[in-house]
């Protein structure tokens, strides 16, 4: 059946055809993805601050206590969700 001259039985051309397809449309894809990359690199996001504007936290900040207890959200919380403090 693999000489030359020979014609595919018709369920081996159609999956020749659907590999075909299936593979121009993973490169199309990929063409695609590739080209947007930069167009995401070049626009930042709103939110984002550059590093020499960021705020720079002293070592004294980063030991300092932040959860309070006693504040009013936690207090909330603790009588929502009946916590035993």
């Amino acid at each position: 059946m693999s000489g030359k001259g020979e014609a595919m039985p018709n369920d081996q051309q159609d999956a020749s055809r659907r590999r075909g397809f299936l593979k121009t449309l993973g490169l199309g894809t990929a063409a695609a993805a590739a080209s947007t990359a930069p167009a995401l690199a070049a626009n930042p996001r709103a939110d984002a601050v550059p590093a020499r504007d960021a705020r720079k936290e002293s070592q004294e900040n980063r030991r300092a206590a932040r959860f309070q207890p006693n504040a009013p959200g936690v207090q909330a919380f603790i009588r929502t969700n009946r916590y035993e403090y």
